[in-house]
């Protein structure tokens, strides 16, 4: 059996890829596929996360065992067989490839195909280029605009009281108690 997956990516309009693999193969093996597929480097912290169909996170698989001290169970890329996790058509993935901002591929298991295997991962479409694996912080800083952090950044530094307009706040000199049966 072979799952064809799509993945896409919300930060360049273009960029698609699909990619076969059999559904025998880890997650490990779909991770390397996706690094070929994009041409990243390896080496870096990855996560697979099943979703929900509103892409919620629902199941973490990590490139490397975490050390959680938490109730929930920790599922590692190569101890996991992609088919022991998908079963239905439109299963949604997210690929988290870069950790600190969470950059991800939206990924979904487009089609089951039966009858066929695969002896290892092939791309079979390639639109558009990948977003950049890292983002450079230093050169983001610098081409941002000017952010105006002066003595009115929050506000006038001060105000005048006779500014402020009293109606709508009458009756706030004095306001009526609770009374018990309101407890």
């Amino acid at each position: 059996m072979v799952f064809r997956f799509l993945l896409l990516s919300d930060e360049v309009e273009d960029f698609k890829r699909e990619i076969q693999i059999d559904a025998d193969a880890t997650f490990f093996d779909l991770h390397k596929a996706i690094l070929k597929s994009v041409e990243y480097k390896d080496g870096e912290m990855t996560s697979f996360f099943l979703c929900s169909d509103d892409w919620e996170k629902e199941k973490e698989i990590t490139l490397v065992e975490m050390d959680t001290s938490s109730e929930e169970d920790s599922y590692t890329m190569e101890a996991s067989v992609l088919n022991d996790f998908l079963e239905d058509e439109h299963q949604k993935l997210m690929y988290i490839y870069d950790y600190i901002t969470e950059r991800a591929f939206f990924m979904e298991l487009r089609e089951i195909i039966t009858g066929k295997n695969l002896a290892e991962a092939v791309c079979t479409k390639s639109t558009g280029n990948p977003p950049e694996q890292f983002i450079d912080f230093d050169t983001t800083l610098a081409t941002t605009s000017a952010l105006d952090v002066g003595e009115n950044f929050y506000g006038d530094e001060g105000y005048d009281l006779d500014e402020l307009d009293a109606e709508g706040f009458d009756g706030l000199d004095n306001p009526p108690l609770p009374s018990d049966e309101e407890f």
